[in-house]
């Protein structure tokens, strides 16, 4: 459990910076936009590699808290797929990203919330997937409140529905090869038999 908490302090951690943006122009005054970056780089890939590590070794030997319907495995197959997509668009200029404002952080809330409707009955589980949905949630807040600022721009950009179709068959794809083999060979646990 000891790598997973490390690995979710250093990953979540390092994300909540640009939430913070007074500290987070402090230290790139401090250390310079190129260090702080590779920082943050490293940092979060540390913090990922933690937690696939920590999760792993607890997914097994798992702390049972209570039992979960497993017929809630499809609402979170579901769940997944749309957070797949979601993730995709937000690097694309798409309608999906131009009307969902923010698909990245609704991604993860997606993901985490589908995860813990199979997962929260164990320790890591719970612990792994709360704790992706509260920094989404904080995350949302921040941004908005940043938003209210003008720190942030999220509609600055003429909304292309190739940019969408892109979303879905990249998403889709990326979601096919972890459901058959990547969940497998990253988690050790196969989602479709």
């Amino acid at each position: 459990m000891g790598l997973l908490l490390l690995g979710l302090v250093l990953f979540l951690g390092i994300h909540l910076i640009p939430a913070l943006p007074r500290k987070r122009h402090k230290l790139i005054k401090m250390v310079g936009e190129k260090n702080y970056k590779l920082g943050y780089s490293i940092t979060a890939f540390l913090g990922l590699v933690l937690i696939i590590w920590g999760y792993a070794s607890q997914f097994h030997d798992p702390i049972v808290l209570f039992d979960l319907p497993m017929e809630l495995r499809h609402v979170t197959m579901l769940l997944v797929l749309i957070a797949f997509i979601l993730f995709v668009s937000a690097r694309l200029k798409g309608h999906i990203r131009y009307w969902v404002r923010h698909p990245q952080l609704l991604s993860v809330k997606l993901w985490s919330f589908g995860h813990l409707l199979v997962k929260a009955g164990d320790l890591a589980g719970l612990v792994l997937f709360g704790g992706f949905l509260l920094w989404g949630i904080f995350a949302r807040i921040s941004v908005k409140k940043r938003e209210q600022f003008g720190l942030v721009k999220t509609r600055d950009f003429q909304p292309n529905w190739l940019h969408d179709v892109l979303a879905v068959v990249i998403g889709g794809g990326l979601y096919v090869a972890f459901a058959f083999y990547l969940h497998k060979l990253l988690i050790g646990v196969p989602l479709i038999h």
